[in-house]
C-alpha cells in the first residue's frame, strides 16, 4: 500500500557517501525533529532526473531553506557510488543530500515501486517529492511512471 498524507515514514536505513566512505543514515537521523523536502528519481543518470528533477531542487535549495525546511534530500534505488558519481558530475555540492536505497527496501515499504524489468532496470521507485516533518508525510505528488508533473521543486516550495 502507497504511503498517504499522514502517514509515518517507514524505517530504513540509508545508504550515504561520507568522508571515510559509505556511511548509513537512519530514518530516525534524516526525520526526526526535522523538516525535509524529500523527492524520489527512478534513477541516477536518466534524462528526466538528471536534466529536471534533480536540477530544480539544487536551483531551489535556498528556497526550501527559507521556508523552514532543514533537509533537501533525494533518494534512488541506486548504490552509493553511483549517486555520488551523479552528485560530482550534477554539481550538486552540499544543497541535497542524497540517499542510496541500493536493494529497494524504503521503496518497498513505501509502496513507491514500479517494475522497469523490461527496459533492464529491474525495480525502481516511483518519481515522487513530499514534505515530511517529524517522519509525518505532510504532503505527497506521486507521478505515474513516464511522467514529470507534480514532482518538481516548484510544486513542492508551492506546498509548504
Amino acid at each position: 500500500m502507497t504511503i498517504k498524507v499522514g502517514d509515518r515514514l517507514p524505517s530504513a536505513t540509508f545508504m550515504t557517501m561520507g568522508k571515510d566512505g559509505p556511511q548509513p543514515l537512519s530514518s530516525d537521523e534524516l526525520f526526526k525533529g526535522k523538516k525535509v523536502a524529500l523527492f524520489g528519481v527512478p534513477g541516477a543518470f536518466t534524462p528526466t532526473c538528471s536534466v529536471k528533477h534533480l536540477p530544480g531542487y539544487v536551483k531551489n535549495a535556498d528556497q526550501f531553506k527559507v521556508k523552514g525546511v532543514d533537509t533537501v534530500a533525494c533518494i534512488a534505488v541506486n548504490d552509493v557510488f553511483v549517486l555520488e558519481a551523479w552528485r560530482k558530475s550534477e554539481g550538486v555540492g552540499d544543497t541535497v543530500k542524497m540517499l542510496a536505497d541500493g536493494s529497494g527496501d524504503f521503496a518497498k515499504a513505501a509502496g513507491l515501486t514500479f517494475d522497469l524489468s523490461g527496459k533492464g532496470l529491474g525495480v525502481r521507485l516511483q518519481r515522487f517529492s513530499a514534505i515530511v516533518d517529524d517522519g509525518v508525510v505532510k504532503s505527497l505528488n506521486v507521478e505515474e511512471p513516464g511522467a514529470f508533473e507534480v514532482s518538481g521543486a516548484e510544486k513542492l516550495l508551492g506546498q509548504l
